[in-house]
């Protein structure tokens, strides 16, 4: 099959203003959970886009640890493209493709830099595995092979093989504060159902209008 020949119809739900929450957080929390109940794979699982100097824009898949009325939260070493570049232009894209649910999310937001005691507490509950990996990983620098990966990460288990594991300097966190959130629910003949909610002022309730699709 000849790849533009790839399509399928969308029909499993609709997305009405009467079934809304006014609150684009509360609806966030209900689609998570549907996304939850439904045994989806990785169902946490984010798109996070940001931008380096020259403009050009990046990728990458990450675990959403924390949501709350602040904001969307996840965990990186602050070495990596994403921080690096996040620390030059904290503008930042969510985005979290439920297919099965045939729904999307898009969260467009600012990033910023959690506590340190919030990491700490994160980082503590992380199984020792993974706590042993972000020592280990010199994330988005080059590596000669796995080999040579691996063998550090036997180095850092022996290192910590007694006590706990120490928060490393150079881990951390970011908060995406929204401000515009878009639901995206699939619909028959391409004409799916968009909301998009934004905010210009934390003062003021959220916005609501219906996108073409």
């Amino acid at each position: 099959m000849k790849i533009d020949d790839i399509r399928r119809s969308y029909t499993k739900d609709r997305l009405d203003t009467d079934k809304l929450n006014p609150d684009p957080i509360a609806q966030f929390e209900q689609w998570l959970q549907d996304a939850i109940a439904a045994e989806l794979p990785d169902p946490t699982a984010m798109c996070v886009a940001t931008v380096d100097q020259q403009g050009q824009p990046s990728q990458r898949l990450v675990l959403l640890k924390d949501v709350n009325h602040d904001g969307f939260t996840f965990y990186t070493n602050l070495g990596s493209r994403k921080a690096t570049e996040l620390g030059i232009n904290p503008r930042v894209c969510l985005h979290f493709p439920w297919h099965p649910l045939e729904r999307q999310v898009i969260v467009y937001g600012t990033a910023e830099r959690v506590s340190s005691s919030q990491v700490m507490k994160y980082f503590v509950s992380r199984p020792k595995e993974s706590q042993l990996a972000a020592w280990a990983s010199e994330q988005s620098r080059p590596v000669s092979t796995r080999q040579a990966l691996l063998q550090k990460f036997a180095e850092i288990k022996h290192k910590f093989q007694h006590g706990e594991v120490p928060l490393p300097s150079f881990w951390g966190g970011f908060l995406v504060r929204p401000h515009k959130i878009e639901f995206w629910q699939g619909g028959e003949h391409r004409l799916h159902d968009r909301f998009m909610y934004s905010k210009t002022d934390n003062s003021q309730p959220w916005q609501i209008e219906r996108l073409c699709p």
